[in-house]
């Protein structure tokens, strides 16, 4: 499902800018930056405005939330009758993806790399390597 996929990435690109400085500085922190990122803070806030932005695809969200519980928890834990945890599940959920793709392009690229110059790569030039 890609449903606002675009502006889920652009909330990560707008985290990594804001945290460059903790992928090289902390260790541990680039293997959990989907759990930084997506899972400290709500995406959303509010009833109306998690209504508002799940729209038309309200059912869709749930069937795709529903889905992915089951399968990787065997059972449906968000409470699908809050707009508000829909909508943050939704976001967590294709966080994973947006983060999983953008650790693929980078690992591809840093597989030639050593530990000098992987720290000269998140120095600056990581800035090119946003999320699509």
């Amino acid at each position: 499902m890609d449903y606002k996929k675009k502006e889920i990435t652009e909330h990560f690109n707008d985290f990594l800018e804001e945290n460059d400085n903790q992928l090289f500085e902390d260790k541990y922190f680039y293997d959990d930056i989907h759990h930084h990122c997506f899972n400290t803070d709500y995406y959303i806030i509010g009833t109306y405005k998690a209504k508002k932005w799940l729209g038309d695809e309200t059912l869709n969200i749930i069937n795709f939330i529903k889905e992915y519980e089951e399968f990787n928890f065997g059972k449906v834990s968000t409470d699908l009758s809050d707009a508000e945890k829909i909508v943050n599940m939704y976001v967590y959920i294709i966080g994973e993806e947006v983060v999983n793709d953008w650790k693929n392009n980078i690992d591809e690229d840093l597989q030639y790399l050593n530990t000098e110059t992987f720290r000269w790569f998140f120095n600056g030039v990581n800035k090119t390597y946003r999320a699509v």
